[in-house]
């Protein structure tokens, strides 16, 4: 199977402005009696439902070996409960934003090269 890496970017950016979302409903939600915060799978799971494979474009080329899936990271331990039933720790929700704008960031960085490098590639400059 072969990944289209410009799919997989636009997912992942997909993937972190909806987390994003989600967590600012958590925060803003942090006063909420009896609210318990959310969260979306995380992005490594839909990789583990596809097989990445090498590509060999010459039989002499080494095949290479399956890649094993992605084990999913734990989720946690259970939240504490503030006495009002509220799960939400603002500290876990602030880290969680500062690592997924981190993952967009990085995600859009790529993006950019791949671009470049093809406008590098055609002759229209980088």
């Amino acid at each position: 199977m072969q990944v289209d890496l410009f799919q997989l970017m636009q997912d992942r950016l997909n993937w972190t402005q909806r987390r994003q979302t989600v967590l600012a409903q958590n925060i803003a939600n942090a006063d909420t009696p009896r609210y318990q915060p959310r969260d979306l799978p995380a992005f490594h799971a839909q990789l583990a439902r596809q097989q990445l494979l090498l590509a060999t474009t010459d039989a002499q080329h080494i095949a290479p070996a399956p890649v094993a899936p992605l084990a999913a990271a734990p989720n946690g331990a259970s939240p504490e409960h503030a006495l009002d039933g509220n799960a939400v720790s603002l500290e876990d929700q602030m880290t969680k934003v500062a690592d997924t704008e981190t993952a967009q960031q990085i995600t859009s960085q790529l993006y950019n090269s791949y671009i470049s490098m093809f406008r590098t590639a055609i002759g229209k400059g980088g």
